[in-house]
């Protein structure tokens, strides 16, 4: 099943500007991608870029491009919480400064992602049956968001929920998160996503001042959607 109504999402950054941003910031940040590649090569065999597919713009699905943070020979759950003994010493500090998504500047000038827009998911947590799917899809995924610099703490998060971490993500966090995307399709502009890529460049040179949210404000939201 793939959607085809965009109703109720609002544009942002037009997408030439986004393409132009997105190959600067390539060779602006040519460095760092050189030394990540150097590091994951160095201390961790298989391939350097982590490729993942992704449910994109209408549900169309697409191959996400990260820098690899994991061990290649580990499967496990699709979330990822604080601990993770699949993570690489490398991965560890590529996630988080957040280097590790460099990459994803590449999908942008693609035009698979937007700079800013609701986070792409794995199509085995994507429902696009369920109403708020429906309108979070409407919008081209990005990079950043107001929800994600809110979870930047999201690892930590899933490590000190009660019980399985991938079931506390199914039905509280990604609900959570449904609801915060939609909020912010509604009355994004231009401007503000201008606001939301400054808030995030600041956000990984400066530790994030405002507070997380907690565990227990994550289930109060949810509880108190109407359609719960």
């Amino acid at each position: 099943m793939k959607l085809r109504n965009g109703k109720g999402v609002k544009s942002g950054i037009p997408r030439i500007v986004e393409m132009a941003l997105a190959l600067g910031g390539l060779v602006v940040s040519s460095p760092l991608l050189l030394l990540a590649t150097v590091l994951i090569q160095a201390t961790s065999p298989g391939a350097v870029l982590f490729r993942q597919q992704r449910v994109g713009h209408f549900g169309k699905p697409f191959e996400l491009l990260k820098f690899r943070s994991m061990r290649i020979e580990n499967a496990g759950a699709q979330v990822t919480a604080k601990g993770d003994t699949r993570v690489t010493r490398v991965g560890r500090l590529l996630r988080k400064s957040k280097l590790d998504e460099l990459p994803e500047l590449w999908n942008v000038a693609r035009g698979d992602l937007s700079l800013v827009g609701p986070r792409p998911e794995v199509p085995k947590y994507v429902n696009l049956e369920d109403p708020l799917w429906q309108r979070v899809l409407g919008a081209r995924p990005g990079i950043t968001d107001p929800v994600t610099l809110r979870l930047r703490n999201e690892e930590e998060l899933l490590a000190s929920c009660e019980g399985d971490p991938e079931i506390f993500y199914v039905n509280t966090l990604q609900p959570y998160k449904l609801l915060g995307y939609v909020q912010y399709i509604r009355t994004r502009t231009w401007r503000s996503d201008v606001n939301i890529l400054l808030k995030t460049v600041f956000a990984v040179i400066l530790a994030a001042k405002a507070p997380p949210p907690t565990v227990e404000e994550i289930v109060r939201v949810v509880r108190e959607y109407p359609e719960a």
